[in-house]
């Protein structure tokens, strides 16, 4: 197993940089808990030793999937994350997660704060990001997440296009009232795909029998039934399933997942940094499952180029066996805000980036035409 590399050399952090960010999506993004149409996330800009580092904080413009909002996030960010490193000697990354964890909370804000600085050391290294976080991958094998359709054509039509377009797994959301019969209208169209289904907590432990109904259909996994801060009902609920139960929302740390396999809550964990805190946070869990043969992926938040690219560093670790919901940038985005942006590879792979840190620009002007607020903090 390689090693993580928190060790470089100190920096002390000039200044720092907060955007918010509205980019139209392609088409709407349609989950459990509702509708999107534009995304709003913050992007953080950290200036140390002659070097900046971007991150980006995933939480979205209104409450759903966490209580964090771009609201919240930016005012634990500026109140309370900036001036605790602002004009101070940071001498790793672990500093900077250690002053998060102060707040007992935020992750998604601390996790754009870290990943800034996760850019930064790895260009201070001269390394790319993968493989400062230890990485061993070159290419990572991508799936595709599909919101709540119309109806069973439009998601069928959707569905042969992405597999058209090399994608190596489909990934669909359901609810009540849009999953079983819709979940074998998919098997009857395309028998053998790789195929799984995300519920974002829709269930409770009353519709056990409907979700046990979806083990005919050969599913990898059913993604988050149900509560999002649930582990004991989810293990209730696997011990009467044959398909694996994946977590996402339940498992906010190492100790999180670590419960979760001890009570038998799940077989494979969604590992995304913004909800769990950071890319120190997603290791740690990537190492607990990966010593245990506990199979994980990396899950999308509809993330720019700029977080895409700090999740592709991270799934480019050896415990990352499943595709992970990290698309291309045209998925989601006319016009992502890296160059060059991310693209789906002919064996349905999206490539590594070898450059030091994300390893791609940002394109500043693209920045700038989709940014709405922004502050800059000086010392």
């Amino acid at each position: 197993m390689p090693e993580i590399l928190l060790e470089g050399g100190s920096m002390i952090v000039e200044r720092v940089e907060l955007r918010v960010i509205q980019m139209p999506l392609k088409e709407p993004f349609e989950t459990s808990f509702g509708r999107e149409h534009q995304r709003e996330a913050i992007l953080v800009t950290v200036y140390a030793d002659g070097l900046e580092g971007w991150g980006e904080v995933v939480a979205s413009r209104d409450f759903g999937y966490s209580y964090e909002t771009t609201e919240t996030a930016w005012y634990v960010l500026r109140t309370f994350l900036i001036p605790a490193v602002l004009g101070r000697e940071i001498p790793d990354v672990e500093t900077v997660a250690r002053i998060g964890e102060r707040l007992r909370g935020h992750p998604m804000a601390r996790a754009g704060l870290e990943a800034a600085f996760w850019d930064l050391f790895a260009r201070q290294a001269g390394m790319p990001l993968a493989r400062y976080l230890g990485g061993v991958r070159d290419r990572i094998p991508v799936g595709v997440s599909i919101g709540l359709q119309p109806g069973d054509a439009e998601l069928l039509e959707k569905i042969r296009g992405y597999l058209e377009e090399g994608y190596r797994r489909i990934k669909v959301k359901i609810k009540p009232g849009r999953d079983v019969e819709m979940i074998a209208a998919i098997r009857r169209a395309f028998p053998e795909i790789p195929l799984m289904a995300d519920a974002n907590s829709a269930y409770t432990l009353e519709d056990a029998d409907r979700l046990a109904a979806l083990d005919e259909f050969g599913l990898m996994m059913i993604e988050q039934p149900l509560h999002w801060d649930d582990l004991y009902e989810h293990a209730l609920l696997q011990a009467r399933l044959r398909t694996p139960l994946c977590l996402d929302e339940s498992i906010h740390s190492v100790r999180h997942a670590r419960a979760a396999l001890e009570l038998g809550s799940c077989r494979i964990i969604n590992i995304k940094p913004g909800r769990v805190g950071g890319l120190l946070e997603a290791r740690r869990i990537h190492d607990l499952c990966h010593a245990r043969g506990v199979p994980v992926w990396c899950g999308g938040m509809l993330e720019t180029g700029i977080g895409r690219a700090a999740n592709v560093a991270l799934a480019s670790l050896p415990g990352f066996t499943l595709p992970g919901d990290l698309s291309a940038s045209d998925r989601y985005y006319h016009e992502d805000l890296i160059d060059p942006p991310f693209v789906l590879q002919p064996d349905g792979t999206l490539a590594v980036p070898t450059g030091p840190g994300l390893g791609v620009a940002v394109d500043r002007r693209r920045v700038d035409r989709v940014t709405v607020r922004m502050e800059a903090f000086r010392p």
